[in-house]
């Protein structure tokens, strides 16, 4: 980039004042909001317990940044919109971001942040999405009677020839696969895979895993699992059944179970024709593949509308009315996707550009920390508010992105917040709760 050498910078005449600018106004901000965040990790304890699970074999005499601090620098940014290193050769001089991290003289460099993400390996990925299941289990004060788990995998476009990177038909361009877990809003697991293998690779033993890890702590907690097709197999199915754990899975269209659902399909087909208007019938039917143990309860969608006929399928062990776990069961696993969205156009999950292949991984769960703090700033600090529904980008928007002015001495750092800014009350409630807390 051509360094800028000019000083100030004229404008349009306002008023009949002339309106001129430059960069010498000294120390301020435009991150106001990284006091909330980092009040929510206060809470959460979240970025401590995270460093303590990155390797770190430097020399301790030698060490000018901590571990912690260096993560604390990477997330925070993150959750404020700074994706890339190169961002931290000037952000690292803001005295905000160094008074959220913990420290008080410049941060961590690019290179420096570079070399600590290229430490990771498979040690330190599963290390932290043991603490995403932590952090999750945690935020239940009593145990709930029931968590339904979410499983789904997207693509992660690659930026070069990078370690793992392969052709995805269905995506139609070379990516990573990752394999996210979300209950509700929180995530439980955000695992890097190559886009060479099927999208249930893994899950089966993550399931496994998380039921394991979820009855330790609540030994009478049902827990039902909830995916699109791509996660029906028949094994893994059969695994829930032996071990009390419930689903409800989308099964791809085939001619031998549209076949069987043919009645109601005809039904719907027939009830358009007479009134014109979208049909939507439901009901049950035994199906099983022939690579399956045994047939399994199904629910049949029956959809007719001016586009024709869109049958859809839900393999489940749940009981109930089909329609009913259909609307407010399954359909609901869509706002996983907005989750996994808000993370990736966001968070910036998908800023997986090292070039080997557990740096990468490091970097998805950096984003996915990130979006811990914000979903905690949500559901602690603003629940019962129109901001507890927001998402990332219009969080950080409206809540987070506030100009700020800081002195600093060997007291006291005061920050002094625009005094124009509209969100004030909302700033003043989300820090009484979390100072309160």
């Amino acid at each position: 980039m051509t360094n800028c050498i000019q000083q100030t910078f004229g404008f349009s005449s306002s008023c009949g004042r002339k309106i001129e600018a430059d960069f010498e106004g000294g120390e301020v901000s435009s991150d106001g909001g990284l006091l909330l965040l980092r009040e929510v990790d206060r809470r959460l304890d979240l970025i401590r317990r995270a460093a303590a699970l990155l390797p770190d074999e430097r020399q301790s005499g030698k060490v000018v940044h901590s571990t912690r601090a260096m993560l604390a620098q990477r997330v925070l940014a993150l959750a404020q919109g700074y994706e890339d290193l190169n961002d931290h050769d000037t952000l690292r001089h803001d005295l905000l971001l160094q008074s959220a991290a913990g420290r008080d003289r410049s941060l961590a460099s690019a290179p420096t942040l570079c070399r600590m993400e290229n430490r990771a390996d498979r040690r330190t990925a599963m290390a932290l999405n043991s603490l995403l299941v932590d952090m999750f289990i945690e935020s239940y004060d009593t145990p709930p009677e029931e968590i339904i788990l979410d499983f789904d995998a997207t693509d992660d476009p690659v930026h070069g020839r990078q370690e793992g990177r392969f052709f995805h038909g269905y995506y139609d361009r070379y990516c990573f696969l990752p394999l996210y877990v979300f209950c509700g809003s929180q995530p439980l697991v955000a695992w890097l895979r190559p886009a060479n293998t099927d999208a249930a690779r893994g899950a089966w033993l993550v399931l496994k895993l998380l039921v394991e890890r979820m009855r330790e702590a609540w030994p009478e907690v049902r827990i039902i699992w909830r995916a699109d097709s791509g996660f029906c197999r028949w094994r893994m199915l059969q695994w829930s059944e032996r071990h009390g754990v419930d689903y409800i899975v989308g099964l791809a269209r085939n001619k031998r179970i549209t076949a069987l659902a043919g009645g109601l399909i005809e039904k719907a087909g027939a009830c358009y024709s007479k009134s014109a208007e979208k049909q939507r019938l439901f009901g049950w039917i035994d199906y099983g593949a022939r690579s399956w143990d045994r047939s399994r309860r199904v629910i049949a969608k029956a959809e007719h509308s001016g586009k024709g006929s869109n049958p859809r399928y839900v393999v489940t062990t749940l009981k109930g009315d089909p329609r009913e776990l259909y609307d407010r069961i399954y359909c609901v696993r869509g706002d996983m996707e907005n989750r996994i969205k808000e993370q990736q156009l966001g968070l910036f999950a998908d800023r997986t550009s090292c070039h080997a292949w557990w740096p990468n991984q490091l970097r998805l769960l950096l984003s996915t920390l990130a979006y811990v703090l914000i979903d905690g700033l949500r559901r602690l600090a603003l629940v019962g508010t129109d901001w507890a529904r927001k998402q990332a980008t219009t969080l950080r928007a409206g809540l987070l992105k506030i100009g700020a002015v800081i002195t600093r001495n060997t007291r006291r750092v005061r920050v002094h917040l625009s005094g124009a800014w509209p969100w004030r009350e909302v700033f003043a409630l989300a820090h009484e709760r979390l100072r309160s807390g």
